[in-house]
């Protein structure tokens, strides 16, 4: 008789499943457990037997069939697509007991031929893979996971929020266990350290061994198997000296209580374990109400929709079966499950989900409203664009999941701290074990335990993350979404901030302010119209700014063969003449241009009739309301401000001077501006960059720190470090506000954290702190930092 290599399980006699793994015959319980096994052989990755932390789930009879999952309707929930037109599908994977389930998984997706990307994270059990749809499907991806013995499932909402409950019930059952075994085990120690008699104190150590045995298998379990994943990567973490004082004080109890003689401490190994899970349950709590474990946004979404059939006919459908195209009815009070364009109706909307803003918003006929808002007023009839995945809503929730990935250096470096610590620890334990073994041998092990577990630098690990995760949940209700988890941690060291021009510290929307003649007279009503009108033809179907701000005057003139020259201007044919409109370069040709003056300083375009010029057009992109504040407000902090833009020097010097910035630059290429960029940060300096469109997507990502507007495209926010959820530029001076009191914060953690180590390893090393006082100081002292932590969000 033997145990499954694969599962642990009894292998019946006269069985004939095998299989050779490195130079050994091991032996298995059933077909599956071998198919598995030959399967992580085959796949190179037989070394996870060696590293694996527990015996592998034995695999179903009857195989998952996962070919439905090829479904576009049924991939619709759960898979996406990145920018470089690939599919991103997230996967919750049951059967993940450790880090070496994490990297055999990992490494069998990797393996599969169109696989980018393969991650897992062991604590949530989600998988985040990419792939190339056009080499593989979905289901041989998840075959190949079931294939090695897991069972992978779709990561939708109800089975994620499905699993935090579950993770909720264990840690409230663990901490009931642990505390009706305190309970008990005080009351039998009572009876112990009064002077039981002889007889009734070997029956009291058995009842107490008895009560206790639960607390350390189940309650306290989470400790062992931490530490033991720790050990086996090479690692100290907090719960090696946790697992080792507990582990410790009960096998010599239970020594002492089988074989006689000596102290027995189930009182306190039931105590400081109820303490410890007691604090990391508060901790959690504290974690939940602060979003570092927030529950998805989607959530928020009702569940149903009034879908419109018909002329003056509705019907309420699951809006999961709506499609962009879709026109509903929003009733006052009811939140928009998508994003539209409002099609009747006048209403307020409270946008402070995606905004932070809680004032409702008027929204007209033709305004666009965001998935996740509310309809405060009255009806809304909306034309919806987008729906899912495709919303801002999910977008932002993507970005958020991204930054949640991101480990600030910050929070590296206390980790690295926690584990130097944690060996000392372990050091000066087995130095106090060895002298009090000399001085008093009866209190050397409890003396050690309460070394051990006071000293638990669980209060220097959440120095850093508590508060940094505080700030981005204030910052995010502020209108400013983090992405990156370096940006609060590397604002306090900002020294110079660029600004892009059009959309950034302007409101990026120019209006036609004036038509001239060349002379730099104002035209007639009648002539200015004319002209306009024949922009706007020209103009048809572009989605530049420049270009909508003639749509107001579009429908009067068609315009045939209209092409558009990037960055230069457009041209078609109207009525049978070609008109240009644009740079004056792009109109007539460089020598009549260098004898050509606009009337006055100012954002300028000219109309050309068959390369003639005819007419100047004077625009104006007005400035944000929030520019000037925001500049001042900088300059205060004594932070160097510069301006970078591709439009022309007259337009630019204009908001220059308007602003106050002293150092500025016009029609500036995007590999200019990241060239720049580099020669700045090459001289040390630390560069904010704040931008939106496509063309600052470099700069953007070669910044120290980066901030895309709201409004600014996909590519710019999916490139930039944080995202401004509103278009006021004065949140911008509230981060470098958080940012100040954060580090602050830090810092406080950091030296109460070291502050009550310093003081409490030589008390408890003096024997002045029992077991159980050890566990309350050291669960007191994680709570400490976690509410001092909360105070930013109270700022």
């Amino acid at each position: 008789m033997a145990d499954c290599y694969h599962c642990g399980l009894d292998v019946p006699r006269n069985s004939r499943f095998e299989l050779l793994i490195g130079d050994q015959l091991r032996y298995f319980c059933c077909p599956g457990c071998q198919a598995v096994a030959a399967s992580i052989v085959d796949g190179g990755l037989e070394s996870f037997y060696q590293f694996r932390q527990s015996n592998s789930p034995r695999p179903e009879v009857q195989p998952a069939r996962f070919e439905v999952f090829d479904l576009p309707d049924v991939q619709a929930e759960f898979v996406s697509s990145n920018d470089a037109g690939q599919s991103q599908a997230q996967l919750l994977i049951e059967g993940i007991t450790c880090a070496a389930c994490v990297w055999l998984i990992e490494h069998r997706l990797q393996s599969i031929a169109g696989v980018t990307q393969a991650r897992v994270n062991a604590s949530t059990h989600r998988c985040l893979v990419t792939w190339d749809v056009e080499q593989q499907s979905l289901s041989t991806l998840m075959e190949a996971i079931a294939a090695i013995g897991y069972h992978p499932m779709p990561a939708t909402d109800d089975r994620l929020q499905a699993l935090r409950e579950k993770e909720n019930r264990q840690a409230l059952m663990r901490l009931a266990v642990a505390g009706f075994g305190m309970m008990q085990v005080g009351m039998v120690a009572v009876a112990l350290y009064t002077g039981a008699e002889a007889g009734w104190q070997s029956y009291l150590r058995w009842l107490s061994l008895i009560i206790a045995t639960p607390v350390v298998f189940y309650s306290a379990r989470p400790f062992f198997v931490n530490a033991y994943r720790a050990l086996l990567t090479r690692t100290l973490t907090m719960d090696v000296p946790v697992a080792l004082a507990i582990g410790g004080a009960y096998a010599a109890s239970s020594w002492a209580t089988i074989f006689g003689g000596g102290e027995v401490y189930f009182d306190s190994v039931a105590m400081f374990t109820f303490f410890l899970l007691l604090g990391r349950y508060l901790e959690m709590r504290a974690r939940h109400r602060n979003g570092i474990e927030s529950g998805r946004m989607a959530q928020l979404l009702p569940v149903t929709a009034e879908r419109k059939l018909g002329d003056d006919e509705w019907l309420s459908v699951p809006v999961k079966s709506l499609a962009a195209g879709d026109v509903i009815r929003v009733a006052s009070g009811t939140t928009i499950p998508g994003d539209g364009i409002v099609m009747s109706g006048r209403s307020g909307v409270v946008e402070t989900l995606i905004t932070g803003e809680p004032d409702a918003v008027t929204k007209f006929p033709g305004d666009t409203v965001i998935a996740g808002s509310t309809n405060s007023d009255s009806v809304l009839e909306i034309s919806l664009t987008a729906v899912g995945a495709a919303t801002r809503l999910s977008a932002i929730e993507q970005l958020v999941e991204q930054a949640q990935q991101h480990k600030p250096l910050i929070v590296a470096m206390a980790d690295r701290l926690a584990g130097y610590f944690v060996a000392a620890v372990l050091v000066i334990s087995a130095v106090v074990f060895t002298v009090w073994n000399t001085i008093a041998p009866n209190e050397a092990l409890w003396i050690t335990l309460s070394v051990l577990v006071v000293t638990c630098p669980c209060a220097l690990s959440l120095a850093s993350p508590a508060a940094l995760t505080a700030a981005a949940s204030w910052l995010r209700s502020e209108g400013l979404l983090v992405t990156r988890g370096h940006v609060l941690e590397g604002l306090d060291k900002v020294d110079r901030v660029v600004f892009d021009k059009t959309g950034t510290l302007t409101v990026g929307s120019p209006q036609v302010v004036g038509v001239f003649d060349l002379q730099g007279k104002h035209l007639e009503t009648e002539a200015k119209l004319a002209c306009l009108e024949r922009v706007a033809a020209l103009e048809t179907g572009s989605s530049h700014p420049i270009g909508k701000a003639f749509q107001s005057y579009a429908g009067a003139v068609i315009a045939q063969n209209i092409k558009q020259c990037i960055g230069a201007g457009v041209s078609g044919d109207i009525e049978g003449v070609t008109w240009q409109v644009g740079k004056p370069d792009f109109v007539i040709s460089s020598q009549e241009f260098e004898l050509l003056t606009p009337p006055f300083v100012g954002q300028w375009l000219l109309l050309g009739e068959s390369h003639q010029p005819r007419v100047w057009i004077q625009l104006r992109d007005e400035l944000r309301d929030s520019a000037k504040p925001l500049v001042e407000a900088l300059q205060q902090r004594s932070i160097n401000i510069e301006l970078l833009s591709g439009d022309g020097e007259d337009e630019v010097a204009r908001v220059a001077q308007t602003l106050d910035i002293k150092s500025w630059q016009s029609s500036v290429q995007p590999d200019e501006k990241l060239k720049h960029l580099q020669r700045l940060q090459a001289d040390g300096h630390r560069v904010l960059m704040v931008g939106d469109g496509i063309n600052d997507v470099p700069v953007l990502s070669g910044a120290f720190i980066s901030v895309a507007m709201a409004g600014a495209t996909d590519l710019a926010q999916t490139s930039a470090d944080s995202v401004l959820l509103r278009n006021d530029l004065t949140t911008l001076d509230k981060a470098f506000q958080c940012a100040q009191l954060t580090r602050k914060v830090i810092r406080q953690n950091f030296g109460w954290a070291l502050a009550y180590n310093i003081v409490a390893l030589p008390l408890a090393a003096m024997g002045w702190v029992p077991p159980w006082a050890a566990a309350i100081g050291m669960s007191s002292s994680s709570l400490i930092v976690v509410a001092n932590a909360l105070r930013i969000n109270r700022q």
